[in-house]
């Protein structure tokens, strides 16, 4: 039961993640900036700047979806103790200021917006659930996090290369645009190399199993994409790193969950 409250709770925080995301996006102008900017591919669902749902429908759906993930926080903190409200609370206040004012980490451009999605798509649910279902706050989870945690923040900032353009006229300084493509295209290039280092480090720290090493082959696709990228693209050209990205996450993710069931069971 506590399994199944967390799996709903991860996923209504994750989705107000991305609808707050949209309805800040939409008010600070970078929505309607991507849309008008020629040749730029808009990453944001449409339902506001197209017009598809009103803003106040959009903005109740976010909030209830932030009360629902609240709520399971809360049955899970009596059931499993204090600190599971301290990681969702610190998830929801970095969702919610990575595009809010006043912090607003994604418009800053120095880092802190890939901080942020390290510590809430990677260390604060894994290292959250675990304590769920162990009552430890070990330090093996929060390094187990760190492979599907980078991969991700490495899918989130690729996405900044398709409407980088549009971004910087409307202030939100990502560091695709403080950077420019080239020293950006280095930089994740890196994480993609951090990702796969850390899965490397779990095995050998014996957190996973040894033929979780499989997990290296998904990086393979990606390692193709950027080959083929020059200096400077257009942002279309940004589209097969952004599939691909998704699907290295998505694919290590699911080996390092079946390698981690394997090991339970014959354990």
């Amino acid at each position: 039961m506590l399994f199944i409250i967390t799996l709903i709770g991860a996923g209504a925080a994750h989705l107000f993640s991305n609808m707050i995301n949209d309805l800040w996006d939409y008010r600070s102008g970078a929505d309607t900036a991507a849309n008008n900017t020629p040749e730029v591919i808009s990453t944001n669902s449409g339902y506001l700047d197209n017009g598809t749902m009103s803003e106040r429908t959009f903005a109740i759906i976010t909030w209830s979806l932030l009360g629902s993930a609240v709520l399971c926080g809360v049955v899970l903190s009596i059931f499993s103790g204090w600190p599971i409200l301290v990681f969702s609370a610190l998830g929801g206040l970095i969702a919610y200021y990575y595009v809010a004012p006043p912090i607003q980490f994604g418009y800053r451009g120095k880092g802190l917006s890939e901080l942020a999605i390290l510590l809430s798509f990677g260390v604060l649910p894994i290292m959250g659930s675990y304590y769920v279902q162990t009552g430890d706050l070990s330090f093996r989870s929060a390094l187990l996090s760190l492979p599907i945690g980078i991969l991700t923040t490495l899918l989130l900032f690729n996405h900044h290369f398709l409407h980088w353009q549009a971004d910087k006229q409307a202030g939100k300084n990502t560091l695709v645009v403080v950077w420019g493509e080239k020293r950006a295209l280095a930089f994740s290039k890196m994480l993609l190399l951090l990702a796969y280092a850390s899965l490397v480090l779990c095995v050998v720290l014996r957190i996973l199993p040894f033929y979780s090493l499989i997990g290296l082959i998904t990086a393979i696709p990606l390692y193709r994409v950027y080959g083929r990228l020059k200096e400077h693209n257009p942002s279309t050209a940004y589209l097969p790193l952004m599939g691909a990205s998704q699907k290295a996450s998505v694919r290590c993710g699911l080996i390092m969950i079946v390698t981690l069931l394997i090991q339970g069971i014959i354990q």
